[in-house]
Parts: structure tokens; C-alpha cells; sequence
């Protein structure tokens, strides 16, 4: 698991607790594994909709600033 990389549910809620990694190599969501735990994803790999509400969090692609024209 990457460092500083974030993970989010299906729907795209971002997940800040523990996380622990399946024998098939899919991520889930707590420290280990239970009733509650869900599969987790990264940003590049949620749907439309559910990448929308990641992006909303402040992730993602960020937009290149355009360069100013300075005054002589």
C-alpha cells in the first residue's frame, strides 16, 4: 500500500481509518476483517458519479494555474 495515497468507498466517501488487504489483493476498510468491512478504491479507479464526490474532498487532478502577464 502506497503511502499518502487516499482511499475511498464506492460511492466515493473518502475512508481515514485502518485498512488491511485481502488474500486476493483487494484493499478493505479496517484494521481487519469483519461485518462491517467494505472494499476500498482509488481515485482512478471509482466511477463517474462516485469520482465526483471524491473529487470533491480536494483530490484529484489539480488545475494548472495560467501564467500572468507582468506589466513592464
Amino acid at each position: 500500500m502506497a503511502k499518502g495515497v487516499q482511499h475511498f468507498k464506492k460511492d466515493g466517501t473518502l475512508h481515514t481509518g485502518g485498512t488491511h488487504k485481502m488474500p486476493n489483493g483487494e484493499l478493505h476498510s479496517g484494521k481487519t476483517h469483519g461485518k462491517t468491512s467494505v472494499r476500498l478504491y482509488h481515485l482512478k479507479d471509482l466511477t463517474g458519479k462516485a469520482k465526483e464526490k471524491a473529487m470533491a474532498y480536494g483530490y484529484g487532478p489539480k488545475k494548472k494555474k495560467k501564467p500572468t502577464k507582468r506589466g513592464k
